[in-house]
């Protein structure tokens, strides 16, 4: 069976041409913008668009209160759905092809978690809780809860690297999950030695949310998150050689285990630096590569990674712009809206393997 078929790809159908595809792009390109436009305009309050532009251009608008509503509350918000989501499309595209299986993603195997722990146990040790600790310490709390969410990351994703030789990608999935669960519980332990306030703080940034950073944080996001998108750029011949198997490649000369390390690096920040400010987000990255497969149709990461990119921003933005639509009795949280996306297209991807392995 191709590696193709395995990754839940289309079938043998061919790529889509360059002007095609350049379609396509637009076509994102498009959504991303109406997207933005919607997340600025709507909201418990309305503002018109005309006057979204003064603003954007540093007009002073009709009504003051829409400088402050658009350019500290919604502007931040669409730049952090953007950039999150950008980024953890990237990397669950990067894992989906480094353990050869198309759920793979940061939040199903453990990683976003990994990342929370990280966290968790930096803010314990420091002895204060999750904004109280942003608060106090500023830039250098930021920074230090960015470096624990990479290194949390990075640890799963070294444990998860060790034991893919060992087990299936079936398997794989199921270590991933039991490494979250672990994750999880520990956090719990760790909740045991602070007080009730600071577990409620805690407890406000660990629910995903791309509300809640702050022009700090998105001054280390978005640098970081464009550098790793920058540095994935490089692997993109890399990771089409890994489709035809690491034997295949190194007989090549691609130093398979290089390549590999610095996937696994990548998949690591930009997961950890994500997580570090919204939270655990869950099957963006699944959703993100998954459907750009189904658009473009190619195995090529020439095409697939940009296209990644675009989505994940994409359905980063539409999540959350559901999330702040002016609802009158309930708040959707981030997450359960991009569940009601992600764990239909996965149940989908399942099935489409087992007819594949049927046929």
């Amino acid at each position: 069976m191709s590696t193709i078929h395995h990754l839940g790809q289309a079938d043998a159908a061919p790529a889509p041409g360059p002007s095609r595809a350049a379609l396509r792009y637009i076509g994102l390109g498009s959504l991303l913008l109406v997207l933005v436009g919607l997340e600025l305009t709507i909201g418990a309050v309305t503002i018109p668009l005309s006057a979204i532009v003064e603003i954007l251009a540093g007009a002073e608008a009709r009504n003051p209160a829409w400088n402050n509503i658009v350019l500290h509350f919604r502007l931040p918000r669409a730049l952090n759905a953007a950039f999150s989501g950008a980024a953890l499309g990237a990397a669950g595209l990067m894992l989906q092809t480094l353990f050869r299986n198309p759920l793979a993603d940061p939040f199903v195997l453990g990683i976003v978690h990994g990342a929370r722990l990280g966290s968790a146990l930096l803010v314990t040790l420091a002895g204060v809780v999750g904004n109280a600790f942003l608060l106090r310490y500023g830039l250098l709390g930021d920074v230090g809860m960015a470096f624990a969410s990479v290194v949390g990351s990075a640890a799963v994703l070294a444990l998860l690297a060790a034991l893919s030789r060992r087990v299936n990608a079936v398997s794989l999935l199921i270590v991933g999950l039991m490494l979250g669960y672990l994750a999880v519980g520990l956090i719990s332990v760790l909740m045991h030695f602070i007080d009730e306030t600071q577990a409620r703080a805690f407890k406000v940034w660990d629910d995903a949310s791309f509300a809640g950073a702050t022009h700090q944080q998105l001054m280390l996001l978005i640098p970081g998150v464009v550098l790793g998108l920058f540095a994935s750029t490089a692997l993109i011949k890399p990771l089409n050689g890994l489709l035809l198997g690491e034997r295949y490649a190194a007989s090549l000369g691609m130093r398979v285990h290089r390549v590999k390390n610095l996937t696994l690096l990548l998949t690591a920040w930009l997961s950890g630096i994500v997580s570090a400010f919204c939270g655990p987000v869950a099957f963006l990255g699944l959703v993100a590569a998954q459907v750009a497969r189904g658009i473009f149709r190619s195995a090529d990461h020439r095409v697939l990674l940009p296209a990644a990119i675009l989505i994940g921003a994409a359905l980063g933005l539409a999540a959350d712009l559901v999330v702040h639509l002016p609802w009158e009795r309930h708040v959707f949280h981030l997450n359960a809206v991009i569940g009601l996306i992600g764990a239909p297209i996965a149940l989908w991807v399942l099935l489409k393997r087992s007819r594949l392995a049927q046929d």
